[in-house]
């Protein structure tokens, strides 16, 4: 592997967070919480052998070479996916529990967070940026 930083082509990661979004609408007007499941395990495949075949299947689309598009980083996304899978898992089970409003409040997290994404806000770059500062601000502190 190169020194250089992985990344991923916007559109592949904006179909990602599109169908986030269209499944969480889907689960919530037809009541059929096993929908989750498909972005759930496409996001759990993406985490666990980098293979998200939501992405893979878009990837056929795309009319340009990949490094053409505007790049995003695969840590950022890879960050991005722990927390949405975290949700989805979390809406799905507390759905099968019959714990609906925990189940709304896991899918709205992961519905709205994809939207404002797909608006251009990254509540996981946010969250990671946050993080990184406070381990930073931790080490510098140690050291003195």
């Amino acid at each position: 592997m190169s020194n250089q930083i992985q990344s991923i082509p916007r559109p592949l990661v904006r179909t990602n967070q599109w169908f986030i979004v269209l499944s969480v609408l889907v689960t919530w007007f037809t009541k059929q919480e096993w929908i989750l499941a498909i972005p759930l395990a496409a996001g759990l495949m993406g985490l666990i052998i980098d293979f998200n075949p939501i992405m893979r299947f878009a990837k056929i689309f795309l009319k340009k070479n990949p490094s053409e598009y505007i790049p995003e980083d695969k840590d950022q996304q890879q960050f991005n996916q722990v927390i949405s899978v975290i949700c989805l898992a979390g809406g799905l089970i507390s759905y099968l529990f019959h714990w609906t409003v925990l189940g709304y409040v896991f899918t709205v997290m992961v519905g709205l967070a994809a939207f404002v994404a797909i608006l251009g806000f990254c509540v996981g770059c946010f969250i990671r940026y946050q993080w990184k500062q406070y381990q930073y601000r931790r080490n510098l502190s140690h050291h003195h």
